[in-house]
């Protein structure tokens, strides 16, 4: 019992000596990368990453770089843990003061059309609100098409009337 105890001290005094230089090689190494990749990645010389893993190689007293890699993944799932992630909670809501003796309109449509009125048209909506209704009458509907179809019909005699003038002007 004392001896596990033992091998987990030394675990973590052994992942405490690592340095945080040491361990972003040792990170690197654990996902199969070369030497040389680790260096591009971290921006520095090859030599220098080789002498960082050395010395981690010492500290955890391993032989070769695998074993280095093996014992470095096993004390970073143990020792490498976030213990707690602090939450940011915003404040709750505040609540509105209700005019209304028991809290809420007795009759929620009536308050939205006496609100409409007293303030008049909302300024957010379209000039012609009534007009782009998905619910109009057939008779309705036929007019508004109608009245399209009129007004199409005119653009286009205009721009012919437009085209035959510029047409004059420039031949004669």
């Amino acid at each position: 019992m004392s001896d596990s105890r033992s091998h987990t001290f030394e675990d973590a005094e052994r992942w405490a000596r690592l340095t945080d230089k040491q361990r972003a090689c040792l990170d690197l190494l654990i996902e199969r990368q070369t030497s040389k990749q680790i260096a591009r990645q971290l921006g520095i010389a090859k030599p220098t990453v080789d002498l960082r893993l050395t010395k981690a190689r010492d500290i955890l007293g391993t032989a070769n770089r695998d074993e280095t890699a093996i014992v470095y993944a096993r004390l970073k799932q143990t020792y490498d843990r976030i213990t707690c992630d602090p939450i940011d909670l915003p404040p709750p809501p505040a609540l509105v003061p209700s005019h209304f003796p028991d809290g809420g309109p007795a009759d929620a449509m009536a308050l939205n059309d006496s609100v409409l009125a007293a303030d008049g048209p909302m300024e957010a909506s379209p000039p012609f609100r009534d007009f782009w209704r998905h619910d109009h009458a057939r008779t309705r509907r036929a007019l508004i098409m109608a009245a399209m179809l009129v007004a199409l019909v005119l653009l286009i005699l205009s721009g012919l009337a437009i085209a035959q003038a510029l047409t004059t002007l420039i031949s004669g």
